[in-house]
This record gives structure tokens, C-alpha cells and sequence, in this order.
């Protein structure tokens, strides 16, 4: 299947896991994501459930705007400053430096219309690996 941008549109569900290298505990996210499309930009809004080691679970939720083109989204926190591009391909990468942090992300969307993304954050204080899976809900 090749994928284009309009392919996103819609809900999704997620499942995410959080593994915590300096604590060595981890945090797994179920929820959901809806993609709307807006002008100028598209809303990506996700809600759910975080399950923290040894804490109660709460509801998490977090929203970004992606402005599609014909080749990708370039995606922008909620305040509209950049975040990263995502291009889609088979597998691709993209990387956001908020200092003193550096996040690493691989898109994966060889199994479309499931895919999956991986982002690796190291800084001083974070060391985390938090993988994602995406299916239509």
C-alpha cells in the first residue's frame, strides 16, 4: 500500500511502552489518537491511560499539529514551534534537539495501515526508550 498523507485522517488506537534506562522501571500508555484535518494545520489529539511502576494509573493526553504536504508532515508542538518532520517511507527517521535533550525517533510504516514509531531520549536526566504501535480503531 503506498501511504499519503489523507491516510492518516481518522482514529487510531495506541499502545505504548516506556522503558526507563536511569530507573530501570518502565510506564506503558493505552489510549487513543484522532487526526483531524484544520486549516492551516492538521490536529493529531491523543488520550488514554499511563500505567507508571508503582504508581496509580492517570489519564495522559497531549496534542500536536501536523501540516501535511505531499511527501510527509512536518510536525509542530501545540504552541506551533517546530517539533520534527516525518516523511513517509518504508522506515524513516527524524530527531529533535530541546536542550540539553536529544530525541530520536524511527517511523515505521512497512505494515500500514499499523504502524509503529520508537523514540530514544537521552540527556542528563533521561535516558528513555518509549515504542508506540498505531492500528485503526
Amino acid at each position: 500500500m503506498t501511504v499519503s498523507t489523507s491516510n492518516f485522517l481518522g482514529h487510531w488506537q495506541i499502545e505504548r511502552t516506556i522503558d526507563d534506562v536511569l530507573s530501570q522501571s518502565g510506564a506503558v500508555f493505552a489510549g487513543t489518537a484522532s487526526i483531524s484535518r484544520n486549516i492551516p494545520h492538521w490536529i493529531y489529539a491523543e488520550v488514554g491511560t499511563l500505567t507508571m511502576a508503582g504508581s496509580k494509573p492517570m489519564m495522559a493526553e497531549r496534542q500536536y499539529l501536523w501540516r501535511p504536504d505531499e511527501n510527509g508532515f512536518d510536525i509542530f508542538f501545540s504552541d506551533e514551534r517546530f517539533f520534527h518532520r516525518l516523511t513517509l517511507s518504508g522506515q524513516t527517521q527524524a530527531a529533535h534537539w530541546c536542550d540539553p535533550d536529544q530525541y530520536d525517533v524511527i517511523y515505521d510504516f512497512t505494515d500500514f495501515p499499523q504502524w509503529k514509531s520508537t523514540w530514544r531520549v537521552t540527556g542528563p536526566r533521561k535516558n528513555y526508550v518509549m515504542h508506540s504501535m498505531f492500528s485503526r480503531a
